[in-house]
């Protein structure tokens, strides 16, 4: 299989190399014919990449360890969905697993876009074959995954078949490791197809409405699997890692924020190009800055540049990216200055007090969020190169950034939508802001009597409480209104107005879960911890918890070795529940790691680490966490999930309007012909 492989990745690269000119000519010269041939060289580079792909899975599956990848990221007691999983565990079949992915985008956007877009495609199909170009040559030559093992001998190498393989790295041999990866990567993915259908617009000048309508929904696709790449993430980085906590401003964590804040500013600055005809540059930028800030973060988890548990070893990678980074910096930025004067805005801000006003500002904080972001990432490396001293940038400096801008954007999640287009009143303000003022206020104060005292958390709760009444009274609103013009009851009212703009109020429902996320983010303020050493019959006192270590069990499976603490957990003196955290030893790769118990509640959980034994005195080392809020931070991102969807679903008007345009070409292809 390693030479079907082979085959399937030089016949790609051809296929790719062949669209990338093609398109640009077809598209040149205007023929049909030719971008039709362009168009069937991307379905040939999704074909060909897809053979490489069964090739290497069929060996992980069938533990050929003939092949150094397979040797390297699997063995014969893995189980079935981890080898799926090895796919994606290393450099080389990672960077494939990329490709592939950008072939299955490529290949949808040519099949969506078989009879409109007609101008656009040919350079849209020539951008993302000139990205599958990259792909397809850094897999083919500098990652390949096809190469056979072989050993040092003293009249060369020859080929080796070894009789197991090093196994899954232990850290990723969790379930939601089966399906983080992938998310991540469908969203860095994605986030060429706005940035061709961008710079097809710009190449064409055909910037009107048609350009940003198609872009905005390529946008939101990815951007809704890159936000549930990160809750998985979080999710993994707290159950696995043993240190209490989902997110710790690691680069590579931060690398995947970046593309899906300034994927955010987008999706919400487009709507005034839509409503209002502005903000035409400004929109073109975010779109270029999206794409860079999804290959800088693909660059960044596997250059070996900086040190983080999610990044790939040190490798010689990096400077392609690099290179590749300045070519899609110098491109789009010289066709963004030399087509400025067809991106005038056909109207100016009104008022201050607008929603305009509030998109504006909305962006600008995602905006300096992302250069605060970008800049503490990448300072330490800055830092080694210009001085030769390592200065690093902890969780300090982002949590003094990121919690002030966060409280600002949560803020405008509800105060925006109650903001009139071109310019708010008065009266206006008072009428649609009383309310959750009124709400808020008496809530802000209980929760200061109850003892929310730290002033961020505090600031949290009470502006979560704000933009929910904001939030919900416009559902009731627009319920309301319908009950009395339609006659219709509550239910029926409210699904009938949701599914008319299922946009709005799909955006509506995604601000819904960002209050989750962020009732769950002010727990962070409350958390406590306590550690000790442990032997049978020993207790550990954390809060109202009392944790009773009854038993080590020690115990073998045929992929590792493991170590079991049994608790007895009571609260408040009552008995509570039982916890079992292992500390397990992988025999494949002979590497340790942690699995932790975790006990989760709607107001707090209990998360207990087994870290090992004591060498001393053979005594358990636990370590408990109380984590107060947390599974609010998972249902705020299932409904931002559902939220999204939601607003991917056309709208009853949008549909009515599609019917309309094609009943009129009907019409029109009616009298040409006649």
């Amino acid at each position: 299989m390693n030479p079907v492989g082979s085959v399937g990745l030089i016949a790609a690269l051809a296929f790719a190399a062949y669209a990338l000119v093609s398109g640009a000519v077809g598209g040149k010269l205007r023929s049909t014919r030719i971008t039709r041939s362009a168009e069937r060289a991307t379905w040939g580079f999704f074909l060909m990449i897809t053979l490489a792909v069964v090739a290497l899975e069929y060996m992980i599956l069938t533990n050929d360890f003939h092949n150094a990848y397979v040797a390297e990221h699997s063995n014969r007691d893995l189980a079935t969905y981890y080898k799926v999983a090895a796919l994606w565990s290393g450099q080389e079949g990672s960077l494939l697993f990329w490709t592939w992915l950008l072939s299955i985008y490529s290949a949808l956007v040519v099949w969506q876009n078989r009879r409109k877009n007609r101008q656009l495609m040919p350079y849209v199909v020539s951008v993302l074959m000139g990205t599958g170009t990259f792909f397809s040559l850094l897999v083919f030559f500098v990652a390949n995954p096809f190469q056979e093992l072989a050993v040092a001998t003293s009249t060369g190498t020859q080929a080796f078949t070894a009789p197991d393989g090093n196994g899954l790295n232990p850290l990723l041999q969790y379930h939601s490791m089966v399906i983080h990866p992938p998310m991540l990567y469908l969203g860095y993915v994605g986030m060429v197809v706005p940035f061709a259908f961008a710079m097809a617009a710009l190449i064409t000048k055909q910037l009107g409405d048609n350009w940003i309508r198609t872009t905005r929904r390529w946008t939101m696709v990815p951007w809704m699997f890159l936000g549930t790449g990160i809750l998985l993430g979080g999710n993994w980085a707290y159950a696995v890692l043993g240190w209490g906590g989902y997110w710790g401003w690691d680069p590579v964590e931060n690398a995947s924020l970046l593309p899906w804040l300034a994927g955010t500013a987008f999706l919400h600055s487009v709507m005034i190009q839509e409503k209002r005809g502005m903000m035409k540059v400004w929109n073109v930028a975010l779109v270029i800055l999206t794409f860079f800030l999804s290959i800088f973060g693909t660059f960044l988890t596997r250059s070996g540049i900086v040190s983080s548990v999610h990044a790939f070893a040190q490798s010689n990678i990096g400077p392609f990216f690099a290179v590749f980074l300045a070519i899609i910096l110098f491109f789009s930025v010289t066709l963004l200055v030399l087509r400025l004067d067809h991106l005038k805005s056909e109207n100016k801000l009104d008022s201050m007090v607008s929603r305009e006003s509030g998109f504006l500002f909305n962006n600008w904080i995602l905006l300096a969020l992302v250069f605060a972001v970008f800049w503490g990432t990448l300072f330490p490396v800055i830092s080694k190169a210009v001085e030769n001293t390592t200065v690093t940038v902890g969780t300090p400096f982002f949590n003094k950034v990121a919690i002030p801008m966060g409280l600002l954007l949560l803020l405008l999640t509800g105060a925006g939508p109650l903001l009139a287009w071109r310019k708010t009143s008065f009266q206006s303000i008072k009428r649609n802001f009383i309310l959750p003022l009124a709400v808020a206020l008496p809530a802000g104060i209980i929760l200061f009597v109850e003892g929310i005292r730290n002033l961020y958390a505090w600031m949290t709760l009470f502006l979560c409480v704000f933009v929910a009444v904001c939030i919900v009274g416009e559902f009731w609103k627009g319920a309301r209104t319908r009950m009395k013009t339609a006659n219709e009851n509550f239910a029926v009212a409210l699904y009938n107005l949701t599914m008319r703009n299922t946009r709005r109020y799909g955006g509506y429902v995604v601000h819904i879960g960002i209050v989750l996320l962020f009732i769950g983010f002010a727990g962070q303020a409350f958390k406590s911890d306590t550690k000790g050493l442990m032997q049978e019959g020993d207790n550990l006192q954390i809060n109202n918890y009392m944790l009773r270590l009854d038993e080590l069990v020690t115990g073998d499976t045929p992929n590792y070795e493991y170590t079991r603490a049994n608790f007895s957990v009571t609260k408040n003196g009552e008995a509570f529940t039982s916890m079992h955290p292992e500390k397990r030893f992988y025999k494949a790769s002979q590497q340790p790691t942690s699995y932790v118990a975790i006990h989760p509640t709607l107001s707090e959980d209990l998360y207990v680490v087994l870290a090992g034994l004591d060498p001393g005195t053979n005594k358990a080392i636990v370590q408990v966490f109380v984590n107060p809020l947390v599974m609010w931070v998972w249902i705020g991102g299932l409904v931002t999930l559902l939220g999204t969807l939601l607003a991917m679903v056309p709208s009853r008007v949008e549909r009515e309007m599609a019917e309309m345009r094609h009943a009129q070409e009907m019409i029109v292809q009616a009298g040409e012909s006649f």
